[in-house]
């Protein structure tokens, strides 16, 4: 049985969008359109993948040290989630994604944050301030390359113990849609 993605509600992005216009983080909306608006480099990224694709993952070095290998995710469900330490949305969705992996990792969980940060020690500052510990790696022109980043942020994906895609997401995600995720460990 092929499992695909629910794609959020569009009316509830637009409520999203409407609200956070009328907050204190409305004023970090040029800031935001600036992360996500399309240069050239951002517009030739790859597509958002489709649920089926095959994702290859590669070893890399994490932020806190430790190393993301590759072949520890065979088998297991894994998020990977870009996201960067400037953008609005990211910051609404990383607590949800913190509270995903801490309650979900006892079950299998694996999780890969991909940071798209100028400069690593603003993405570990980051990290350590807010408190979040899900494993997170500095993208690197190689790790780029091995894993190219879909245009926007923040971007999900969840990747099945088959290696394949199960859901892929673009923009922030409501605190239930990311709760949701944990529906792929069944």
């Amino acid at each position: 049985m092929r499992r695909t993605t629910a794609r959020i509600d569009p009316h509830r992005r637009a409520a999203l969008a409407a609200a956070l216009a009328l907050s204190p983080l409305g004023a970090h909306r040029a800031q935001a359109q600036a992360v996500a608006a399309p240069n050239a480099a951002e517009s030739s990224r790859a597509p958002l993948p489709r649920p089926g694709d095959a994702i290859t993952l590669v070893d890399t070095p994490l932020l806190d040290g430790s190393s993301f290998r590759a072949r520890d995710a065979d088998g297991r469900v894994l998020v990977l989630y870009w996201w960067a330490s400037t953008c609005p949305f990211c910051a609404l969705q990383s607590p949800e994604m913190e509270k995903l992996w801490r309650k979900e990792r006892a079950r299998g969980l694996a999780f890969l944050g991909l940071s798209i940060d100028r400069d690593p020690d603003d993405a570990r500052a980051y990290l350590q301030k807010r408190g979040y510990t899900w494993p997170s790696a500095f993208v690197t022109p190689e790790l780029a390359r091995a894993l190219p980043k879909p245009f926007g942020l923040p971007i999900t994906v969840v990747r099945g113990r088959d290696g394949r895609v199960l859901q892929a997401e673009r923009g922030q995600l409501f605190p239930e849609d990311v709760e949701q995720m944990a529906r792929w460990l069944v």
